[in-house]
């Protein structure tokens, strides 16, 4: 059997009308996923050490401009 054909047991009309794409807007609009280069994703090992150095890198970037705004 190939990997596109279904299972003895299983009917085609047993499925209904099947919709490509049906729920994608809904999933990208309710969804922020964000895919990064293989490089980058080496160096980070999960969701919370890329969150936790883009908290830092804002700090960084807040500090600054309070500085330059201030002197």
């Amino acid at each position: 059997m190939g990997t596109d054909e279904l299972r003895p047991e299983y009917k085609r009309s047993d499925f209904g009308e099947l919709v490509r794409g049906k729920y994608a807007a809904k999933i990208a609009k309710e969804t922020n996923i964000v895919v990064l280069e293989p490089e980058i994703a080496e160096v980070f090992p999960n969701d919370k050490s890329v969150n936790d150095a883009l908290r830092a890198l804002l700090d960084i970037a807040e500090r600054t401009r309070l500085t330059s705004a201030s002197g």
